[in-house]
């Protein structure tokens, strides 16, 4: 299923809250994608409404099973074109920014042979983007 670049974001930055935070609320995605509330709180319904992500009576957002795998794919590619394009000789910040951009457009199989043709290299753990 083809989604917006948009609920992708959502859901990557949902996913890397999860890693630091037992429990991630719409005001945590709030802060670290620099959003204000009420959208926040319209793409939590749309992500809701389309089987994403659960939330229960207490605000608390867990990822589906096809939420966690779109997630999971975005932030792959995130991790791995940035430190792609770092090893290039991009800045940090620029290959940060870049990445995002870029993840959401590359089709599997331009990222499978990227990564097959540069596979062993290692991430460097970023937290990723905005």
């Amino acid at each position: 299923m083809k989604i917006k670049e948009s609920a992708e974001d959502y859901l990557e930055n949902i996913l890397i809250l999860s890693k630091t935070k037992e429990r991630v609320r719409s005001i945590d995605i709030v802060k670290r994608m620099e959003l204000s509330k009420p959208s926040v709180s319209v793409a939590m319904k749309k992500l809701r409404e389309n089987g994403f992500i659960n939330m229960d009576s207490e605000g608390f957002i867990t990822l589906c099973d096809s939420g966690r795998e779109i997630a999971e794919k975005i932030y792959e590619r995130h991790e791995f074109i940035s430190q792609w394009l770092e090893d290039l000789g991009v800045s940090g910040e620029t290959a940060l920014s870049d990445a995002c951009r870029i993840e959401h457009v590359l089709s599997d199989e331009t990222f499978a042979a990227i990564k097959k043709k540069y596979s062993g290299r290692k991430c460097r753990g970023c937290d990723g983007c905005k």
